[in-house]
């Protein structure tokens, strides 16, 4: 049986909402996209999802209540579907997740269990010397992880992990010397959180006697792409390359369903404009958006995709509303023995 899971940036979904949980009037201009409105940007959102047809969604930058995430699919999306939102304290842009129930591929009970993972320890705040000096620092995720199992109509199931680790951006006008100290900063933040992930979940995950024989998928808005920017250099770390896996353990190296498909490390889901000369259009294309998969079953992943091309063009220019991110996706088939 072969589900298609789709990971998705869908930016500032917490816009189109007023504070009830209701939509905003259609004309409303979100706070974050002012050249357009809700009704654009609902309208844009959907038939992307729509024309792509799958059957999983995991929604970074969701709404912080499950019933606005509920609203939109049930309102503006065709099918029937089930819905989660990863809370997070004090947080507009949380982890969602999405299956369309309608499709007689999951479970008819139990399709989705979702783990709350504010009640989890391992996502608490943590501890690490991340700069390898002796000195402890504390470190805590920005958005709580979305930790979901789906069970699929023959009775198999696998687990997903969502992310949005800690924005790289800077939109703040700083002297020269204090952006690059905010840059690395950042940067350390990414790389703190994956290195706690790597040694505090993926690899118990995948140890564990009740988890490792259990398909996981971890992706979502990364913040990192392959190989050192400047900052990551002088921190010698990459935050994406820690979270896929050490070499000197390959029984725990995640895949990366993307590249099995490109093949090639310069491609990008997302665009900014330097923040330094920004003059006649001048944008970075950078790679964020990731689906990771465990090698504990063979084959199980196939046709990763970054979604640029839909039926009658380019999605950003078909759906200019959508989003500032291209989705991603992947083929997941797991048949019963």
């Amino acid at each position: 049986m072969t589900v298609k899971l789709l990971c998705w940036n869908m930016e500032w979904m917490n816009d189109l909402f007023d504070g009830d949980g209701n939509f905003h009037a259609d004309d409303h201009k979100p706070q974050h996209s002012r050249s357009t409105t809700v009704l654009e940007r609902r309208k844009d959102l959907s038939g992307v999802i729509d024309e792509l047809q799958p059957e999983i969604i995991v929604i970074i930058e969701g709404q912080n209540r499950t019933k606005e995430l509920q609203l939109f699919f049930d309102e503006d999306v065709t099918g029937t579907w089930e819905t989660y939102i990863q809370a997070t304290k004090g947080s507009t842009q949380c982890i969602g997740i999405a299956i369309r129930t309608d499709t007689d591929k999951f479970d008819d009970q139990n399709p989705i269990i979702n783990y709350n993972t504010v009640n989890n320890v391992v996502f608490d705040d943590f501890q690490l010397d991340n700069e390898n000096d002796g000195i402890i620092e504390i470190y805590k995720y920005e958005r709580k992880p979305l930790y979901s199992e789906v069970k699929l109509k023959n009775g198999e199931r696998f687990r997903i992990l969502g992310l949005h680790l800690k924005s790289k951006g800077i939109f703040d006008l700083l002297e020269w010397g204090k952006w690059w100290e905010k840059s690395i900063s950042n940067r350390r933040k990414i790389f703190a959180s994956a290195v706690h992930l790597r040694t505090d979940f993926i690899e118990p995950y995948l140890t564990n006697d009740d988890t490792k024989n259990i398909p996981l998928i971890v992706c979502g808005d990364v913040n990192d792409g392959p190989g050192y920017d400047v900052s990551e250099k002088k921190i010698l770390g990459s935050g994406i390359e820690k979270l896929m896996g050490d070499i000197w353990k390959p029984q725990f190296i995640l895949g990366n369903a993307i590249y099995d498909t490109e093949q090639k490390l310069d491609v990008s889901t997302t665009r900014f404009a330097d923040p330094i000369f920004n003059f006649n259009y001048n944008y970075h294309y950078v790679w964020l958006d990731h689906i990771l998969y465990s090698k504990n079953r063979l084959g199980w992943t196939s046709n990763g995709q970054i979604i640029k091309k839909m039926q009658n063009g380019n999605i950003w220019s078909e759906y200019p509303h959508a989003s500032d991110h291209q989705p991603v996706s992947v083929d997941i088939t797991l048949e019963s023995d």
